[in-house]
């Protein structure tokens, strides 16, 4: 459920804002002073922000500016104001909108869900290149974390660059000495010696039979290769 911010000083205005989006479905809250808002907007999590340009303590506009500084999500700024000049300087400090006053709710519904729309496909997307999963395995790069069925699993800084680069390049076959140039560098003190034990490791975290791995495969003679063919 899509969580909103109204920015907005005259409360009858916000009032209306709020009532179209909650029959929507969205949950939606309301605040009527500037510095109010953007402390709210700062610390709580929201997935779009209504912001009013004229408001009392702080305006619109050093809203916008200050949330851009820390925050992606959708910021569609509402004014009366008509002039070009305006609606430049509000895209110019981040706005992904402008809606003009008076607006017709259903014009101000329609936009709403659009920018939620495509930021939510954003983020998806993001997340989705940020994550390898193959069968039960999931890592996600970002957190730097691993699943195996649902389950986290705790890895060292080595082991988690080794396991993420074998399953980045998948069905490849990379020999010891280069697993050791790549993961622990050309300069590291230490031989390639390291990189079997590490493998040996990884397969206790991730494999059933470490003896008979899924994942990551012994190729005798030439090295290891991830398989992504679960």
């Amino acid at each position: 459920m899509n969580r909103i911010l109204i920015i907005e000083d005259d409360q009858s205005i916000a009032e209306l804002q709020r009532d179209y989006l909650e029959i929507e479905g969205m949950i939606v809250e309301i605040e009527t002073n500037g510095q109010n808002g953007l402390n709210k907007a700062l610390h709580e999590q929201f997935d779009l922000i209504l912001l009013d340009i004229m408001l009392p303590d702080l305006n619109g506009y050093e809203i916008c500016k200050k949330l851009r500084e820390s925050k992606e999500i959708p910021i569609l700024m509402v004014s009366a104001k008509t002039d070009d000049i305006d609606k430049i300087r509000g895209f110019g400090l981040g706005a992904d909108d402008f809606i003009v006053k008076p607006f017709s709710p259903s014009e101000l519904v329609a936009r709403v869900k659009a920018h939620l729309s495509r930021y939510n496909r954003l983020v998806q997307k993001d997340q989705n290149d940020n994550q390898l999963q193959v069968g039960g395995l999931l890592i996600n790069q970002q957190s730097r974390k691993i699943f195996v069925e649902g389950e986290e699993k705790i890895f060292t800084t080595k082991e988690f660059n080794l396991l993420t680069f074998l399953a980045s390049n998948p069905n490849q076959v990379f020999s010891k000495d280069h697993l050791f140039d790549r993961i622990w560098g050309f300069d590291s003190i230490g031989d390639n010696s390291t990189v079997t034990v590490h493998i040996r490791k990884i397969r206790e975290k991730i494999e059933n039979d470490p003896s008979n791995p899924d994942y990551i495969e012994t190729v005798w003679g030439a090295g290891y290769r991830f398989k992504s063919n679960m």
